[in-house]
């Protein structure tokens, strides 16, 4: 057996989210679908980030293992024919049995895109981008952003689960100027996020950038031990997960072995 890694994109309009659920149209469950029609044995996937329902992708990556002769061109042409247009498998790369997409993992790189004009989102881009009716101070936004880079709690902005950090380190909040369509830019990067992590990045920003909270806010719920309900969560559709960086393949296990570790603050 040989391990592959998978770049997979996606259009999460009409997916319930990366998992698979029973009952509900998922990324995994078609994919796993599509992997074990074409390689006629059941193929099981392992994701570098389970994205929420209407959560789009780029970037994203995951491992299996199959047998070692497989022609990896010819799979990635067979799954372009029997996949719906909203998913495609971009590459199937033979990588070390070390490579997990999850737990080797540096940081995972995520885009939220916010139409600005007046008239809203371009058509042709209206399923990942959020039309925002109200004027945005992004001075103000980028100040608050401040704050919240660097290894915190970061309860006050993760749907909390059971036995799960909400220990990470946030390595990137950047603000675009908007673009010829109006359109500002979000770029955020962590190690990794926890659930609805993003979404509430946003949402909080958001409240700041249309004057309903004052810059100090966001940086103040680091304190806080739970999510609270004036923290509004962004649409999901505006969200794109662009890319994850991995180390180099003989720092994997390390890499690997780190993750896995429960993280507690330094300070």
């Amino acid at each position: 057996m040989q391990r592959y890694r998978l770049d997979i994109a996606y259009d999460g309009t009409d997916f319930s989210g990366w998992a698979a659920q029973p009952g509900r149209r998922t990324v995994c469950g078609v994919l796993v679908d599509a992997l074990s029609t074409v390689l006629r044995a059941p193929v099981t996937l392992t994701v570098a980030g389970r994205t929420d329902a209407g959560v789009h992708a780029t970037g994203q990556v995951a491992h299996t293992d199959l047998t070692a002769d497989l022609d990896t061109a010819w799979l990635v042409r067979r799954l372009a024919r029997i996949l719906p247009p909203d998913v495609r498998v971009r590459a199937v790369t033979p990588v070390p049995p070390e490579f997990d997409a999850r737990f080797s993992a540096l940081r995972r790189h995520y885009r939220y895109r916010i139409a600005t004009a007046p008239y809203g989102a371009e058509p042709l881009r209206a399923r990942d981008t959020l039309s925002w009716p109200h004027p945005l101070d992004l001075d103000a936004m980028r100040a608050a952003s401040a704050p919240l880079l660097g290894e915190h709690d970061f309860a006050a902005f993760c749907k909390r689960r059971e036995g799960a950090t909400t220990i990470r380190a946030l390595q990137q909040l950047d603000w675009s100027d908007p673009d010829a369509d109006g359109v500002v830019t979000a770029a955020v990067a962590a190690d990794a996020f926890c659930h609805s992590m993003v979404r509430s990045l946003v949402g909080a920003l958001l409240d700041v950038g249309r004057g309903r909270r004052p810059v100090e806010w966001p940086g103040a719920l680091l304190q806080r031990t739970e999510r609270p309900s004036e923290v509004a969560v962004a649409a999901a559709h505006g969200l794109t997960l662009v890319g994850v960086d991995y180390p180099p393949d003989d720092q994997l296990a390390a890499r690997d072995a780190q993750t896995r570790r429960m993280r507690t603050l330094s300070h």
